[in-house]
């Protein structure tokens, strides 16, 4: 399967920022990626033509009721369920808050909660905000050496007294992704439900829900090329299930009872764009395709694929810079478990220093913990500034990086000089 990399980078005008008169290199894609004209335009459209809210007897709330059944199709074929199994919200964390309320109504003292050390604090602190209830909290240790969840760990963490195992498929500081479908396969084993923070993954994988066989799934549009919306799949029979917190008037049928006051509209018809532009890219990978969620599985395998060999690419030459740390999965032939999100460390300079030196040159890249501070309190370096992210999405290539270590050689000279 083939990128057509010049039609993709034409979708984002972005791209086109110049610093210095030089190409801004967008390498901050983990935080939240640029968005394709289509999807800029989708959201203009919206608040000039259909701008209302919804269940109204006129013409303007009709069309948004007709954009939030699009925009529930449009997410549906991109997780691999069915529309009413998908809510919307104004972000994972936000909707994570939600389901953890829910679901702690109907906890015991003493039941048990699984996490892990390499998650997002979207997918930590709802779950700890549990523990006012009785639960009791249970860490996934993390293998140091190659940033992996430790599965004997997570093996022994799950017990009878299990209730949810709440994973991330891929972490948003380090890039490894989970075996997800070993921890659905263990919590099942004692009964217990899987909620699952595929926010990183999103933009660089295909998501299909039922073959996980996950009961939630949460991710962020604004990481897949859309506006800030949040969206939460549910197994059917859980959301209709759970009694989340919601207003009297408010309906009670699925998923709509999940969706507090009311949604952003703008958003919506931002993310159907967003879809339709990865759609369109499966299509011109794979013009055999005959539905949308064909064509959007095609395009992710496309972008795993061409993502994988920028990683090699990029982890080669990170390896060879005098002074740096790289941490998490190095091995090439280990890399269909990475995104190409990577965590390094500079000899002699602080991750804020770095990242500053490469903005001031045209390179976005983020400093910190990224809300993984559990991770980076395990590696030893939360107190010391935590990490410097390097993440690529599809519409990187790969002078970008070559760039990127011209200058980061640049950098590590000047620590050791």
């Amino acid at each position: 399967m083939h990128l057509d990399l010049e039609w993709i980078r034409a979708q984002f005008p972005a791209l086109d920022r110049k610093i210095g008169g030089q190409p801004v290199i967008f390498f901050d894609g983990p935080g939240g990626t640029q968005v394709p004209k289509s999807t800029i335009d989708a959201i203009g459209n919206y608040l000039l033509q259909s701008n209302a809210n919804a269940h109204g007897a006129f013409a303007t709330s009709v069309q948004t009721d007709v954009l939030i059944r699009a925009a529930r199709v449009a997410i549906a074929d991109f997780l691999g369920c069915d529309r009413d199994e998908v809510a919307f919200g104004a972000n994972m964390t936000t909707l994570t808050f939600a389901l953890s309320r829910a679901i702690g109504r109907q906890l015991q003292p003493g039941d048990e909660i699984v996490v892990t050390r390499l998650d997002h604090e979207a997918n930590v602190s709802p779950w700890q905000a549990l523990e006012e209830r009785g639960a009791v909290i249970r860490f996934v240790d993390v293998k140091v050496e190659d940033c992996t969840l430790d599965t004997s760990d997570l093996e022994r963490q799950i017990n009878e007294r299990t209730r949810i195992v709440a994973v991330g498929y891929a972490s948003n500081a380090v890039g490894t992704i989970n075996d997800v479908a070993t921890v659905v396969r263990l919590a099942r084993a004692v009964g217990a439900l899987v909620f699952i923070d595929a926010v990183h993954y999103a933009p660089h994988g295909a998501i299909d829900v039922g073959a996980i066989d996950c009961d939630f799934l949460a991710c962020s549009a604004y990481k897949f090329f859309g506006p800030h919306v949040g969206i939460l799949y549910g197994k059917r029979e859980h959301l209709a299930r759970l009694r989340p917190y919601k207003v009297r008037p408010a309906p009670e049928e699925v998923p709509s009872r999940w969706e507090t006051g009311t949604q952003n509209h703008e958003g919506l018809a931002g993310l159907v764009a967003a879809i339709d532009y990865l759609s369109e890219l499966g299509r011109r990978v794979s013009p055999a395709v005959e539905s949308r969620r064909s064509a959007l599985v095609a395009a992710m395998e496309a972008i795993r694929q061409y993502e994988r060999e920028l990683s090699k690419q990029l982890v080669s030459g990170l390896l060879q810079i005098p002074g740096l740390t790289l941490y998490g999965i190095a091995d090439p032939d280990r890399f269909a478990w990475r995104t190409p999100t990577v965590a390094i460390r500079l000899a002699g300079h602080t991750p804020y220093a770095v990242a500053k030196a490469l903005g001031d040159r045209g390179i976005f890249t983020w400093n910190g913990n990224f809300y993984a501070r559990h991770l980076t309190e395990r590696l030893g370096v939360e107190a010391s500034g935590g990490l410097v992210r390097i993440g690529l999405v599809h519409y990187n290539h790969l002078e970008e990086i070559h760039y990127l270590l011209k200058v980061l050689k640049e950098i590590s000279a000047l620590a050791t000089s």
